[in-house]
C-alpha cells in the first residue's frame, strides 16, 4: 500500500485583498486589515472543501487479499483545481490501437496499475488514469487477473474496459474431482470437460480479424506429458512417483489443484501448465503434505493419491470417514476396491460399475490390485487433503452410499456391509447404464 494520499492544504486565514475589498476595522486586532468579499470568501471555502474531499480515493479490489488503491489526485472532470495544473494527457475519443494484455497484481496500488497502463500504451498518462478511476464507482469489482483491453484510448474508456468483465482472461476455475482428460457420462452421454479443456477455453484471445486464439486441447497434452518434470514444476515430493506413472499423458493427474487461477493466455501451454503446477504445489505444501503423511503412514504423493479417492467417493461431510477406511484398509492389507478407480480408466463412466469393469486389469483398478492407484484420479480439494492427513480414528472398513441424496453408511463388519449394500441395490443408485 502506498502511503498517505495528498492532502488539500486547509484554508487558513483569508490573505489580504489588494484590491476588491473593503478595509475594515477588526475590534479583535491591532490595525485594520483588508475584508474578502462574501463572494471570494464563499468561493475559497468551496476550494478548500473541494480539495479536502478529493484527497484521498482508497478502492478495496476483492482478490486474494485486499487491493487499496490509494490515489492524490490533482484534477476532477478535466478542470484545473485552486492553484493545481493542466489537465492530464488523454487520448482522443474515436480511436484505438490493438488489443492488449494488462495484469492487475494482488496487492497492487492505484500507481502501479496506472503504470502498467502506460507502459502497454493503453492510456496516455497516469494522471488521466488516476482522474477516471476515480469517477468509476465500478472500480471496488476489479479482481487481480488479466484482462485483454484496446490501447490508445481515453482514460475513461481504459477503466470501463478494465471493469468490464467481459474482458478477463486467462481466468480458471477447476472444480473438486474434475479429472485432466474429457469424460462422458453412461446414462446422459454428456460430456464432462476436463481440465486441459477448460485451460484451453480460458488461454482464447481476439485476433484482429475477429477470431479467437486459443492454446489448443493437443498442445497442453503434448506438454503435459513432458519427461522433464522439473520443467513443469512438479514438486521434489512427488517427482519421483511421476517418474514411474504408466501413462504419460496421465502424469499430471492431481497435480493441478481444484480452485480459481489466473495465468498468461499469451504463454505457451508449457508456460501454463507450469504456472498452474508450481502454484498447486505451494498450495498442498500449505496444508502441511510433505509432513503430515506420517501419521497416517503415507508419502505426501501417496497422501494427494488417496485424497483424489476421497473426493471422488464421498460428500465433504464424510471426507475423514472414508479417509480412515483408506487408510485401515492399506494398513491390513486389504484391498481398496473403489469404484471411482474402476471408472478412471474407461471412457464413459458412471457411480455403478460391472463385473467386467472390476475386473479389467488397470493400473488404477483397485479391484484388481493391491494399494493405491498409480496416479490420483481427479484434483481433490484441500478439504479431501486436510482430511486424509488428520484422518479421524475409527475401526471403519467398509462404506456405501444408498441414496442419491449421498448418505453413506460405515461399518467394520463385513456382514454388516452387505446389508448397506441391500439399500444401496433397492434404492436403484447401483443400477448400470452400460
Amino acid at each position: 500500500m502506498v502511503g498517505p494520499a495528498q492532502q488539500g492544504t486547509a484554508l487558513g486565514a483569508v490573505p489580504a485583498l489588494t484590491d476588491g475589498g473593503r478595509r475594515v476595522t477588526d475590534t479583535r486586532s491591532r490595525g485594520p486589515e483588508l475584508q474578502p468579499t462574501r463572494a471570494e470568501v464563499r468561493r475559497a471555502r468551496e476550494a478548500a472543501a473541494g480539495r479536502k474531499g478529493r484527497g484521498k480515493m482508497v478502492v478495496a479490489i476483492a482478490g486474494l487479499g485486499a487491493l487499496a488503491l490509494i490515489v492524490g489526485v490533482g484534477y476532477v472532470g478535466g478542470k484545473k483545481l485552486l492553484g493545481g495544473v493542466d489537465v492530464p494527457e488523454d487520448y482522443e475519443a474515436g480511436q484505438s490501437g490493438p488489443d492488449v494484455v494488462v495484469q492487475v497484481h494482488p496487492g497492487d496500488t492505484a500507481d502501479q496499475i496506472a503504470t502498467e497502463m502506460v507502459e502497454k500504451d493503453v492510456v496516455a498518462s497516469a494522471s488521466a488514469f488516476f482522474n477516471a478511476a476515480v469517477q468509476n464507482d465500478s472500480m471496488t469489482s476489479v479482481q487481480p487477473g488479466f484482462y485483454n483491453l484496446k490501447s490508445q484510448v481515453p482514460a475513461a474508456q481504459a477503466v470501463s474496459g478494465l471493469v468490464d468483465p467481459n474482458s478477463r482472461v486467462g481466468a480458471l476455475v477447476i472444480s473438486e474431482g474434475r479429472q485432466l482428460h474429457d469424460t462422458r457420462d453412461v446414462n446422459t452421454g454428456a460430456t464432462k470437460r476436463g481440465i486441459y479443456t477448460l485451460i484451453s477455453e480460458a488461454s482464447c484471445l481476439p485476433t484482429p480479424s475477429g477470431q479467437q486464439k486459443c492454446v489448443s486441447v493437443d498442445e497442453l497434452k503434448e506438454a503435459g506429458a513432458n519427461p522433464n518434470l522439473a520443467a513443469l514444476g512438479v514438486p521434489d515430493w512427488a517427482a519421483s512417483r511421476v517418474k514411474s506413472v504408466p501413462d504419460r499423458t496421465r502424469q499430471l493427474e492431481g497435480l493441478i489443484a481444484a480452485g480459481k487461477w489466473d495465468f498468461d493466455p499469451r504463454e505457451s501451454a508449457a508456460e501454463i501448465l507450469t504456472t498452474l503446477v508450481s502454484g498447486s504445489a505451494a498450495k498442498y505444501e500449505a496444508t502441511g503434505i510433505d509432513r503430515a503423511g506420517n501419521a497416517v503412514g503415507l508419502s505426501p504423493y501417496d497422501l494427494l493419491v488417496a485424497a483424489s479417492l476421497v473426493e471422488r467417493e464421498s460428500l465433504p461431510d464424510d471426507f475423514g470417514k472414508v479417509a480412515r477406511v483408506i487408510v485401515n484398509r492399506l494398513a491390513a492389507p486389504q484391498r481398496l476396491e473403489l469404484d471411482s478407480t474402476v471408472n478412471y480408466a474407461l471412457d464413459t463412466t458412471e457411480l455403478a460399475t460391472t463385473d467386467g469393469d472390476r475386473a479389467k486389469v488397470t493400473p488404477w483398478n483397485t479391484y484388481a490390485m493391491d494399494g493405491l492407484p498409480a496416479t490420483p484420479i481427479s484434483s481433490p480439494s484441500i478439504g479431501a487433503v486436510e482430511a486424509v492427513e488428520k484422518a479421524p480414528a475409527g475401526d471403519w472398513l467398509y462404506f456405501v452410499t444408498i441414496d442419491n441424496k449421498g448418505t453413506t453408511l460405515f461399518t467394520k463388519s463385513y456382514t454388516e456391509h452387505l446389508e448397506n449394500s441391500k439399500k444401496a441395490l433397492a434404492s436403484g443408485i447401483l443400477d448400470s447404464g452400460r
